[in-house]
């Protein structure tokens, strides 16, 4: 059975296939937020975070016309704002730690994250403070819902790699929320 993908702003798309500047702006007033969290997250500055939000839209309503709907124009839109994101980065000359440097990666499973509660606004600003590659990859695998192999092929890294960074990422998140002393021990 193949997936049915219903988008419930599917008429405004189709506005703005026609030209609609009115359709635009709607359909920039019920994205632009969580756009700009998306990038925010993953570029960790406000100033490009507002520049890839603005490109993304510029992006997605200049090639509206090769939107398939084959998912919703959300996730789409989302794809380019990761891409640019991402791009952004690369231009910052974000560095991906290699796998040669350690013997044996980890399973990510074998981490207990249970005991871990603590308030979202405290762990989003522990994030802020991961290097580069550790936050793109810890929040496109657990803000994003992205796979190792997805975040491969996005960063164009290699899957362990991918695997290897979130690992250090969540040791560093660790660290740093232990430093703040928000961990009870």
């Amino acid at each position: 059975m193949e997936a049915v993908y219903i988008d419930k702003n599917l008429e405004l798309v189709k506005k703005c296939m026609q030209g609609s500047r009115a359709a635009q702006f709607e359909l920039y007033k019920l994205y632009a937020k969580a756009m700009y969290n998306v990038a925010l997250r993953i570029l960790n500055y406000e100033e490009e975070a507002e520049d890839v939000l603005q490109e993304a839209f510029l992006d997605a309503f200049t090639r509206i016309v090769d939107f398939r709907q084959e998912t919703t124009f959300g996730l789409w839109l989302k794809q380019i704002v990761i891409n640019k994101s991402i791009n952004y980065l690369r231009k910052r000359k974000m560095e991906f730690v290699g796998t040669e440097e350690i013997s044996e990666v980890p399973d990510e499973d074998s981490f207990d994250d249970s005991d871990v509660q603590l308030q979202a606004e405290e762990i989003r600003q522990a994030i802020t403070q991961l290097p580069d590659g550790y936050r793109v990859v810890l929040s496109l695998y657990l803000l994003e819902g992205y796979d190792h192999e997805e975040i491969a092929h996005i960063l164009k890294i290699s899957e362990n790699t991918s695997r290897t960074q979130y690992m250090r990422a969540k040791k560093k998140l660790k660290s740093i929320l232990e430093q703040k002393g928000m961990r009870d021990e």
